[in-house]
C-alpha cells in the first residue's frame, strides 16, 4: 500500500498550479509525508508521446519526480480507459519524452474530484460520478496497466439531490482502487463552505481499503474533528497549507501530543525566500517569478503592512525585487519583546 509506512498520515492534495517541486518541496520539510502531482492530463501526455513533442508542451514537466520525492504519487485525469491506462503505463515506467524520474511514483492517482468546467465539462474529474460504469472501468483499465497501487479521489456527489460517494467509492475498490481519497464536498458546492465529514464516516463504513480524507483542514483543531466524525486512516490538506507548510508540523505535533510553536514573521520570510528560489531553479526566473507572486502574496498574509507588500508583490518582475519586498516588509515590524 502506498501509506503503509507512513507515521501519521499527512499528504499534501493535489492543486493545478500550486503543487509543483517548489512547494512540494517546502511542505515536506515541515512534515508532509505524501504529496500528489498537479493533474496530468492523460491525452495531452499520450498525443505528446506520439507526436514526439512532449518537451515543448507541458505535460512531461507535470510528472516529473526528483531524486530523493519519496512516497509522490501522479495524478491523471480523463474520460477514456484506454487513453488513462496508456498514460498510466508510460508514467509507471518512466520511459517517455521529456520524462525526469529520479525516483518510481508511489502510485497512480485518477482524478474524479476536480469541479472546474472545463474538466467536468468534458466528462472528466467529478463528472465522473455521475458515470460509476466509465469511472470502474477506467480504474480497472489502469489497475490492469501498471504494478503500482491506483487510488481514486472522489468528491462526495454531484450536488445535494446525488450524494453518492459510498456505493461510488465502493464501485471503485471493486475495480481494483486501493486507496479512496474522498473531498467532502459535491461538484455543486465547489469548494464554498463547508465540508461533511460524516460523508467520509460513510464512505469508511462502506469500503474495505484505507480511505482519506479532505477538506477544510486549516487547524490542528480541524484535523481532530475529521478523526472524530469520519475515522479516515488518513488526512489530505490542500487549500490550508497555501502560504502555510507550516500547518503539517502544526498537525504532526496534534497528532503526537505535543506543542508547537507557529513561525515568526521571520521565519515565515525565510521559508517565503526559500521557495522563491526552488521556483527560480526549476523553471527560470521569467516563469518563476510569475508563478511566485500568488504564494508570495499568501506567505505574507496576516503581516502587518501585507495589503502595500501584496500589491508590490504582484507588480515584481524580477527575484530580487521580490526578496526586497519582503526585507522592507520585516524592517517595518516593531521589535519582538520577547527578545532582548
Amino acid at each position: 500500500m502506498p501509506f503503509s509506512d507512513l507515521r501519521h498520515p499527512l499528504m499534501l492534495a493535489p492543486m493545478a498550479g500550486v503543487t509543483d517541486y517548489a512547494f512540494r518541496t517546502v511542505c515536506r520539510a515541515q512534515g508532509a509525508e505524501y504529496t500528489v502531482s498537479e493533474m496530468i492530463s492523460a491525452k495531452a501526455l499520450v498525443y505528446e508521446q506520439r507526436s514526439r513533442r512532449a518537451r515543448a508542451t507541458g505535460s512531461a514537466p507535470l510528472a516529473a519526480i526528483r531524486p530523493g520525492e519519496h512516497h509522490h504519487a501522479l495524478q491523471l485525469f480523463g474520460s477514456e480507459p484506454d487513453f488513462m491506462a496508456e498514460a498510466a503505463r508510460l508514467l509507471a515506467s518512466g520511459e517517455y519524452l521529456g520524462a525526469v524520474a529520479g525516483e518510481k511514483p508511489a502510485a497512480i492517482d485518477i482524478n474524479m474530484g476536480c469541479p472546474v468546467p472545463k474538466v467536468a465539462g468534458n466528462g472528466e474529474g467529478s463528472a465522473l460520478m455521475r458515470d460509476p460504469a466509465r469511472a470502474a472501468a477506467i480504474v480497472r483499465a489502469v489497475a490492469d496497466a501498471v504494478r503500482l497501487p491506483v487510488t481514486v479521489k472522489i468528491r462526495s456527489g454531484w450536488d445535494e439531490n446525488s450524494i453518492n460517494a459510498p456505493e461510488f467509492a465502493r464501485a471503485m475498490a471493486d475495480a481494483g482502487a486501493a486507496a479512496i481519497c474522498i473531498h467532502a464536498r459535491t461538484r455543486k458546492q465547489m469548494y464554498a463552505p463547508s465540508a461533511d465529514y460524516a460523508v467520509i464516516a460513510a464512505v469508511k463504513r462502506a469500503v474495505d481499503v484505507p480511505v482519506i480524507g479532505n477538506g477544510d483542514i486549516a487547524s490542528a483543531a480541524d484535523l481532530r474533528r475529521m478523526a472524530e466524525v469520519s475515522g479516515c486512516d488518513g488526512y489530505m490538506i490542500g487549500r490550508g497549507a497555501q502560504g502555510n507548510p507550516w500547518l503539517f508540523a502544526e498537525l504532526a505535533a496534534a497528532l503526537e501530543g505535543r506543542e508547537w510553536t507557529p513561525p515568526t514573521p521571520a521565519e515565515r520570510m525565510d521559508t517565503a525566500r526559500t521557495h522563491l528560489r526552488l521556483l527560480v531553479e526549476d523553471k527560470g526566473e521569467a516563469v518563476a517569478v510569475r508563478e511566485a507572486r500568488k504564494h508570495m502574496a499568501w506567505y505574507i498574509h496576516g503581516i502587518p503592512g501585507a495589503a502595500a507588500a501584496r500589491a508590490a508583490v504582484m507588480r515584481a518582475e524580477r527575484m530580487c525585487e521580490m526578496e526586497e519586498i519582503m526585507e522592507e516588509l520585516l524592517g517595518a515590524l516593531p521589535p519582538d519583546p520577547h527578545k532582548g
